[in-house]
């Protein structure tokens, strides 16, 4: 029974032994043509999956032909490249750091400084990027300008400054760390100051200062407080003079004018009398009873009469 193989087969072959007599043996041979049937397209499905490559989502692909960095960038998903290029995929999402550093104050005040940054790189450029730094960019050219900026921003503030200019400080960073990474195609996105710590030495001594100026503040408070009282009092007073001069005013003038009434009434009275009238109402008045003394004409005499 013959067994033949998938790449083999059994054939008769006649050779002569050593007797000169012609014999027929068995062999196997090999199907040179059934195999490179199968190979050629087996080798040319693995070349095509070799040329494709799979960027992830939130990457950039960075060809490389030989080491050499070709000046083009592939987007997230499959590509096709040539087998002997290779792709280094880059992350182009916004990627936050936080960074911990030691600054100086314009007045030498030494502070620890935690800020965090934002970033992200461009698609479009990424190559350049990749060409001139590397894949280590965060290293080797983002982290030490953050630092530099950094430093130099905080010394252009007094350390009382630094505390109430945190807004003003990201802003100085992020404007210093965009003009450094535009060259390379790296956006700065934003930067902001987690914490500003001071020595202790120097926060005893702030402290102590608010609570100083806290304390003349409440001084100058009551002190105000006092003088307007006591303004006040004398404005009422001033108006309390003022009414009762007025009052006096007034009632001097009542007085006056009751009293030049009077006048008139008595004026007017006298002139309406007359001896008639007088001796009229002398009559009237009389209660029967004669007079004890008689003044004589012009206080000649006196007559002193009997009761």
């Amino acid at each position: 029974m013959k067994k033949e193989g998938f790449f083999t087969k059994i054939e008769d072959v006649n050779y002569t032994d050593e007797n000169g007599i012609i014999r027929t043996r068995k062999e196997s041979k090999f199907r040179t043509g059934r195999f490179l049937a199968i190979l050629i397209p087996v080798f040319i499905v693995v070349a095509f999956l070799s040329c494709i490559r799979i960027v992830p989502t939130g990457h950039t692909g960075i060809v490389t032909t030989f080491g050499k960095v070709e000046e083009a960038s592939l987007e997230a998903g499959p590509n096709f490249v040539l087998p002997w290029q290779n792709v280094v995929n880059l992350d182009n999402r916004v990627q936050k750091v936080n960074i911990q550093t030691e600054a100086f104050s314009s007045d030498i005040q030494q502070v620890q400084v935690s800020t965090t940054i934002n970033y992200s790189i461009n698609s479009k450029t990424a190559f350049t990027l990749y060409k001139t730094v590397g894949k280590n960019y965060y290293e080797n050219i983002i982290l030490p300008r953050a630092l530099e900026n950094v430093k130099a921003v905080f010394s252009n503030y007094t350390a009382e400054n630094l505390i109430s200019n945190r807004e003003i400080l990201s802003s100085e960073i992020v404007s210093a760390m965009k003009t450094d990474m535009e060259p390379y195609g790296i956006t700065v996105n934003g930067i902001s100051i987690e914490d500003i710590d001071f020595t202790e030495a120097f926060t005893d001594a702030v402290e102590a200062k608010q609570v100083a100026a806290q304390e003349k503040l409440t001084a100058q408070t009551k002190q105000e407080q006092l003088t307007m009282e006591q303004q006040a009092q004398a404005e009422r007073d001033v108006i309390a003079a003022q009414a009762e001069l007025e009052v006096t005013k007034i009632q001097a003038e009542s007085a006056y004018y009751a009293g030049e009434k009077e006048a008139e009434v008595n004026k007017k009275i006298a002139e309406s009398l007359t001896p008639e009238l007088v001796q009229y109402y002398y009559v009237q008045r009389w209660n029967g009873q004669m007079p004890t003394t008689i003044l004589g004409e012009g206080g000649s005499f006196l007559l002193n009469l009997p009761k």
